[in-house]
């Protein structure tokens, strides 16, 4: 009788234990749930229902010399995978000449009834011709009203009638975590209206597309045609535009955050986006330069250069200054500060926290303009017959090609096809510091060098490019 009653105290223990742990697991399962973005319980229709008619399809024509076959966008830009074939460079080199019509689609939503259209800059800037097609099947055509290649974002604009869409909600992209559930809608390789869905991968993602790089990655499906298409969260919200993808990989989207576009709206809708300038080189702080400069993080950006009549210069900016704040905000490397400082509308007075020989020390500066898109990008000129274009070496193009402070040269801003320099493999971007063994501080020496009755000789140059030296000899063609 006692082996009988241990028996059942012992069993009755164990039914006990298995309640503990069965409402233990439980109680752990709902709160893991509560912590947790569900998954949308009545699937993703009623959502992709809801939010299918701000999306629209963008069609584009463009008039270019040389081969039809040539992707819209290039073959060397990062978002020249949305068009054309996936062909190697080489497949585009035999170009016949003239002028022909090529066409490319992409995606865009409507954010205002009347009538805007935000984009990806790259769907719509070469382009002679726009048209906009609606999910039921109505056909616009659009203008181009402002558009920013530092970004990649572009505004148009239809003439909408009494059967326009609602606008799509804009959301906070900042708000939205990895592992988030996202729907991205466009109209991929001209299929109509496609709804792909997938997660938020990674956020601040930096692909060298820009000084501005923070994109969203995504593993939802995007495309060719997508580009420029709505992300959205699953309150039908708009949290990225889809931009770019890595055409080798498996669903590694990437989308620029809405709240970038939120910011620019203002200027994009004037046609005219103006950023905020400091006028110094900057670079991050490694192991080295924290132990040279005797520095206890690697938080912050340091002054490599300051340009000479610039904010940065009148304010009493130096080199090996660093940067730890920019009115009140962190800097977390030079990257952000970029950010930052492009984001500071001009003429704002501002704070900047520095540390000098090991000292905090304020500086008040005086936020100046961003020169334009003409003024910073590569000019051609002084074309020769050996078929490169070279321009001086400004203190700005040093800081986009990544040169150090005090680097002298001409810069080759173009290359003619089928000439000495083309077939030398020269770049646009390459920077020449040599001619015969001879200096070339500037562009009266570049020009010295190539005097009539020089050019029949070989030239032996030297070249800076992605940090390395070499040489090239150019030959005249027969």
């Amino acid at each position: 009788m006692r082996t009988e009653t241990v028996k059942i105290r012992l069993l009755l223990l164990g039914l006990a234990l298995l309640s503990v742990i069965a409402f233990t697991v439980t109680a752990e399962n709902t709160h893991a749930a509560q912590n947790c973005r569900s998954f949308p319980t009545q699937g993703f229709a009623s959502l992709a229902d809801a939010v299918k008619g701000s999306v629209v399809n963008i069609s584009t024509t463009q008039v270019v010399e040389g081969n039809p076959l040539m992707p819209f966008f290039g073959t060397d830009s990062p978002f020249g995978e949305f068009f054309g074939p996936n062909l190697p460079k080489e497949f585009f080199n035999n170009k016949p000449q003239g002028k022909i019509k090529t066409h490319a689609l992409g995606s865009g939503f409507v954010i205002s009834k009347e009538g805007l259209i935000l984009t990806n800059n790259h769907v719509v800037e070469k382009a002679t011709e726009i048209k906009v097609k609606l999910q039921t099947g109505q056909e616009y055509d659009a203008k181009i009203v402002g558009k920013d290649l530092k970004t990649d974002l572009a505004l148009i604009q239809v003439s909408p009638d009494k059967d326009f869409p609602e606008p799509a909600a804009l959301g906070n992209s900042d708000a939205i975590r990895v592992g988030d559930w996202v729907m991205a809608v466009g109209h991929p390789f001209g299929l109509g209206h496609t709804v792909t869905t997938g997660i938020i991968s990674a956020k601040s993602r930096v692909l060298g597309a820009g000084p501005y790089d923070n994109f969203l990655q995504t593993d939802a499906a995007i495309n060719p045609g997508n580009s420029g298409g709505p992300l959205f969260n699953m309150k039908g919200q708009v949290i990225g535009i889809n931009t770019a993808i890595i055409a080798q990989g498996q669903n590694i989207g990437f989308a620029i955050p809405v709240n970038m576009a939120k910011e620019l709206l203002p200027q994009l809708k004037t046609g005219k986006v103006v950023r905020g300038f400091l006028g110094v080189m900057i670079q991050d702080i490694t192991p080295d330069l924290a132990k040279t400069f005797e520095l206890n993080s690697d938080k912050g950006a340091i002054v490599s250069d300051v340009a000479k009549g610039s904010p940065a210069e009148k304010a009493g900016l130096l080199r090996g200054d660093v940067i730890l704040r920019l009115a009140g905000k962190e800097i977390e490397n030079a990257h952000k500060l970029s950010q930052l400082a492009a984001a500071t509308v001009p003429n704002t007075k501002i704070i900047v926290d520095i540390l000098r020989d090991g000292k905090a020390e304020t500086v008040l500066l005086t936020m100046g303009t961003m020169p334009s898109e003409e003024q910073t990008t590569f000019a051609p000129k002084e074309e020769t017959t050996w078929g490169m274009a070279v321009q001086e070496l400004t203190s700005q193009l040093a800081q986009q090609l990544g040169l150090e402070p005090g680097t002298v040269g001409v810069v080759i801003s173009d290359i003619k096809e089928e000439s000495p320099a083309a077939e030398a493999g020269l770049h646009p971007g390459d920077l020449i510091t040599e001619i015969n063994r001879k200096s070339v501080n500037n562009l009266k020496d570049y020009q010295q060098a190539l005097k009539p009755g020089k050019n029949c000789e070989n030239l032996l140059l030297i070249v800076k490019r992605d940090g390395g030296t070499f040489y090239v000899v150019l030959i005249p063609l027969s």
